[in-house]
């Protein structure tokens, strides 16, 4: 049907448009008279002259164009011949002109029709369509109902979740010379860094060749097939190999109106600092010097120096969107990369039947499938329990520790006493005494600024110029740092700037936090942060007491001395690492309203707090480092690029592993006690407690055991797909239209019966069978003896107790958990599998007992 002045209605145009590279014979007629410089306005007008056509009718249009193309998913031969004179590229063409235009209707159902012919002309058997929210309700009830529509998700926003630690998880003297030295260790691998972009003149990244392939020669490392994508600071040269492929992912950012091209850079380039940190920490370059305000602090490298990094930029200065995320998830799989790092994650847990449905753990999980292993942070949460931000079993999300490295500070008095604090900065004059002045003692009156007190020491102009000179000054950490307008960055401005011999930060007694934030940041500047309020109390009584001051109470003698010591030396101190207070914690959960779940999260811990790595020095976003070319930072973001490189390094020795089993062994090897023997401890909020699998997961990881674990537990795309049918609230027709299969069989499982390294049950009610499987991988044969250590109020039978397996092969291992008493909360415990060729293979239980009763 045509309306009065014969242009086709819209409720036949769309779904001719919907079937290319099928077009019917008709389709070309109709589209054949119709000229490509009148498209814009084609649908407009069919809308303005057809009365009929309401929204029923454009509802009815959507439809047919998503129902003709879900019914022709392959091209026939008589479709070519139909498309007479209208070209692929021209049609193509046509919908995306179509797709501009301002009608909702029109725009959104064209986007739709193009993105599903550019999906089949993919082969691919999944795609994400990205699009603003329909404004009009039909056209929304059009696509929750189409058939070729597996599931709608709401976009939500995403956030960004080293010179030493190389030797604290003994790689040059473990791993690294199995694989041929540290230069060599991770080559042929690729690791995908999906963050904030890189600064590709960075050394960290600079090409390694040494055989004729130069900085720009892209080297490209086993199937690896992505591109590297110029633009504004990232020349063609920026890729070589090290940099094996560059991409940026900004479009729902653009769409949010968050992107700005003149802050965040279209192009892969790291305006921000996050991603050049954890992509130097996988895969940095080996032995980069880390200067900071001209001193040396140590030579940095990533984990796997012979890695290649893919950069897929879709995280910014103001966080991200989870369809950039995803965007690039599915650009990286493509791609080939063999292992993905995310140092981001929501900013809550997803809404939705279940947390592990959710449009981001859906694309890890056909990542996992391909092959990849899936690395991302656990969180900032912590320390509260049920903080973590990674939820599915086919993740391995990582906690954060301490390491042994200490950056301490320290001020002596002339009176003889010392105080520790915190500040890598230079040293006062060596063996010269400076006066000590209170900020409030050396200056006109109060700041300029009504918002900012002079004690915060925040302004120069305040502070006489000639009462000042050669002086400590006393700053107060007062409630403007508390607010953020103040900084220790300007302190150490401040000082510099009007001829101060250096400062020291003391505590606010109104305040009383001890946690200041950027106390380990480098000064240029002799300064020192007194977080103890002991040591503050005691320094002012110091200056009080050798202070002159007049009968009006103004200071005309300053007799308090001090000095402050080189902040910039490490020690070492051997100390046993601990879990850091702000790593995530478990337990896992099953949705937004906190439901526990039955999976070990997170899985295994890695060294996050005060790394080194690389920096950009465009970055505005953090004062602490600006202009920097190097940042010692702490955050499990800082932790799951160390064990996304030391996975790179057992896929270089074990090519043919699967995730699972990667995952597998470098959990069942993971240390759960410290250099002393003892157990690891986790950081409270003002203690430490003994560390349980929901602070640390399995451990602290360890790589010289990892590569050579004795057992593995292999997990698949068919056990994952069972797991999620065996989700509490999760329906099969939840599972299908989130994967595209149904439930392998009607009968309900437990999720523990997944084959994971770990046994998590929570909510035991009498007892409980899980079976698991081990496969040898230790390529001899060895005989294992069972250890069980019991949960609290839970009895541990494992079947067999004593096995031999041969070289290769697999069987099954039979734990029965029986309730012996009720906990009301989760109880720990371990099964070790100790072979007699000196593999320890250990799977941790966490067990909350609901009743000791069965149902």
């Amino acid at each position: 049907m045509q309306d009065a002045d014969g242009i086709p209605s819209l409720e036949r145009v769309l779904p001719d448009f919907s079937l290319h590279p099928i077009v019917r014979h008709e389709a070309a007629e109709a589209l054949g008279a119709i000229g490509l410089e009148s498209n814009i306005s084609l649908l407009e007008r069919s809308l303005a002259l057809d009365p009929a056509l309401e929204n029923k009718k454009a509802s009815d249009a959507l439809s047919m164009t998503l129902k003709d193309v879900n019914e022709h998913p392959m091209v026939r031969h008589e479709a070519a011949e139909a498309l007479g004179s209208i070209a692929d590229a021209e049609c193509l063409a046509l919908l995306s002109d179509f797709a501009k235009d301002p009608d909702p209707i029109v725009s959104q159902s064209c986007e739709v029709a193009l993105s599903m012919l550019e999906f089949e002309k993919s082969g691919k058997s999944f795609e994400f369509l990205f699009m603003q929210m329909p404004q009009v309700e039909q056209a929304l009830d059009v696509l929750q109902n189409a058939e070729v529509v597996r599931a709608i998700y709401e976009d939500v926003k995403m956030k960004k979740l080293t010179t030493h630690t190389p030797d604290f998880l003994g790689l040059p003297s473990g791993v690294w010379p199995k694989l041929g030295g540290p230069t060599a260790s991770g080559a042929g691998v690729v690791i995908g860094m999906i963050d904030t972009g890189i600064n590709p003149f960075h050394p960290s990244f600079l090409s390694q060749v040494s055989n004729g392939a130069g900085r720009g020669t892209v080297v490209k490392s086993g199937k690896y097939k992505g591109k590297c994508v110029t633009g504004d600071r990232f020349p063609g040269t920026a890729c070589n190999n090290k940099i094996v492929g560059a991409q940026y992912f900004a479009r729902s950012a653009t769409a949010a109106g968050e992107f700005n091209a003149s802050r965040d850079y279209a192009s892969p380039f790291d305006a921000d600092g996050h991603g050049s940190h954890t992509a130097s920490t996988a895969a940095g370059n080996h032995y980069v010097p880390v200067i900071v305000n001209h001193f040396n602090y140590g030579y940095a490298s990533g984990m796997a120096p012979g890695a290649g990094i893919a950069v897929y930029k879709a995280m910014y200065s103001f966080g991200g969107f989870m369809s950039d995320v995803v965007a690039a998830v599915d650009q990286a799989v493509e791609d080939g990369v063999d292992i993905l790092s995310l140092s981001v994650g929501p900013e809550s847990v997803p809404s939705g039947p279940s947390a592990f449905l959710n449009v981001l753990e859906m694309q890890l999980l056909f990542a996992t499938r391909a092959g990849v292993l899936v690395v991302q942070a656990a969180g900032n949460g912590g320390p509260s329990s049920t903080s973590i931000l990674s939820f599915s079993p086919w993740i391995t999300s990582v906690a954060a520790s301490t390491t042994d490295r200490r950056y301490n500070n320290s001020i002596v008095l002339g009176n003889g006493r010392s105080f520790t604090g915190s500040g890598l900065s230079p040293p006062t004059l060596s063996g010269v005494y400076f006066p000590l002045a209170a900020a409030s003692d050396v200056c006109k009156g109060n700041t300029t600024s009504a918002l900012l007190t002079v004690e915060s020491c925040q302004e120069t102009e305040p502070f006489i110029r000639t009462l000042v000179h050669g002086k400590i000054v006393i700053c107060t950490h007062t409630f403007d740092f508390e607010s953020e307008t103040a900084s220790i960055a300007t302190v150490a401005d401040t000082i510099q700037k009007i001829g101060a011999a250096g400062f020291v930060l003391t505590m606010d007694p109104d305040i009383g936090s001890e946690q200041i934030k950027g106390a380990t940041m480098t000064l240029s500047v002799p300064g020192l942060i007194l977080n103890n309020m002991e040591a503050s109390t005691a320094l002012r009584e110091y200056y009080n007491s050798k202070t002159l001051r007049s009968r009006s109470g103004r200071a005309i003698g300053f007799r308090a001395t001090a000095r402050i010591l080189d902040g910039r030396q490490a020690s070492y101190t051997r100390q046993d690492p601990v879990v850091a207070s702000y790593s995530s914690r478990g337990p896992d959960v099953n949705n937004a309203l906190l439901d526990t779940a039955d999976v070990l999260k997170p899985n295994i811990m890695a060294p996050g707090s005060s790394i080194w790595a690389s920096w950009s020095p465009t970055s505005e976003g953090d004062q602490y480092i600006k202009g920097k070319n190097f940042a010692l930072l702490s955050g499990t973001s800082m932790a799951t690029p160390h064990l996304a490189g030391i996975a790179a390094l057992i896929k270089q020795k074990h090519p043919g592993w699967s995730p699972a089993a990667i995952t597998s062994a470098m959990m069942t090897t993971a240390d759960v006690t410290g250099h002393s023997s003892t157990p690891i401890l986790a950081q409270q909020t003002n203690h430490l407690t003994p560390a349980t699998p929901f602070d640390f997961g399995a451990g602290l990881v360890n790589p010289s055991r990892a590569i050579d674990p004795g057992l593995v537990f292999k997990a698949s795309f068919k056990h994952y797909v069972l797991f999620l049918c065996s989700v509490p609230g999760v329906d099969e027709m939840s599972v299908r239209r989130a994967v595209g299969v149904g439930c392998p069989n009607k009968k309900k499982a437990w999720c523990s019966d997944l084959n994971m390294p770990s046994v998590t049950i929570s909510n035991l009610v009498g007892s409980r069978n899980v079976m698991r499987r081990v496969t040898n991988v230790g390529g001899v044969d060895e005989r294992y003896v069972v250890i069980v250590q019991e949960p609290l109020g839970v009895s541990v039978s494992v079947t067999p107790e004593v096995f031999k397996i041969i070289a290769n092969a697999s069987r099954h291992i039979n734990i029965v958990l029986n309730a012996t008493q009720t906990t009301n909360t989760y109880s720990f415990g371990e099964i070790v599998f100790q072979g007699n060729r000196n593999h320890m293979v250990r799977v941790p239980l966490a067990v909350f007992v609901s009743s000791t009763l069965h149902s």
